[in-house]
């Protein structure tokens, strides 16, 4: 698919980034921030084969989604996971943003905002799409912070699931 590349300044240094649509050879890497983006959140310890499994899954079936990466001198050092719901309302897919992980040296550099506007101009050039969401925990101010500056807003649903 597309490539994306954007060179921001950070304090530290001057990076270029790429961002690409992920295939089938970052199924390890993407499954391993799965894992790590687990513990670090929830205190969640994920069983890997079983992740690798999910993130095939996707790979497997790209009309339930599909993987963003960031590369950063060759190395990916952030993914996300897009999915799509259809809205029989707005007659469109919602582009769902779903398993967001930056490595830690890589946080607060603006990655995550790269990948974000990579995807609200796929949807702002793309007829059938007509949005982005995302959820997020109640208790992790820092990424809700991150997601109001870049204009996403709280909206009145509430998410209630049921897993058993």
């Amino acid at each position: 698919m597309e490539k994306y590349i954007s060179a921001f300044s950070t304090n530290l240094c001057q990076m270029k980034i790429s961002i690409e649509r992920a295939d089938i050879s970052c199924l390890d890497t993407i499954a391993g921030f799965q894992v790590q983006m687990a513990r670090e959140t929830e205190n969640l310890h994920l069983d890997m084969p079983t992740v690798l499994k999910g993130v095939r899954h996707i790979f497997q079936n790209p009309g339930t989604g599909h993987y963003k990466i960031a590369l950063h001198e060759g190395e990916i050092v952030a993914s996300l996971l897009v999915l799509y719901e259809w809205s029989d309302w707005r007659n469109g897919n919602v582009l769902w943003i779903h398993s967001v992980y930056v490595l830690p040296q890589y946080r607060g550099k603006g990655i995550f905002s790269q990948m974000y506007a990579q995807l609200k101009e796929e949807v702002l050039q793309t007829s059938a799409l007509i949005g982005l969401r995302l959820y997020v925990d109640k208790t992790n101010g820092s990424a809700r912070n991150v997601y109001r500056k870049l204009g996403m807003t709280d909206q009145h649903y509430d998410l209630f699931e049921w897993m058993p």
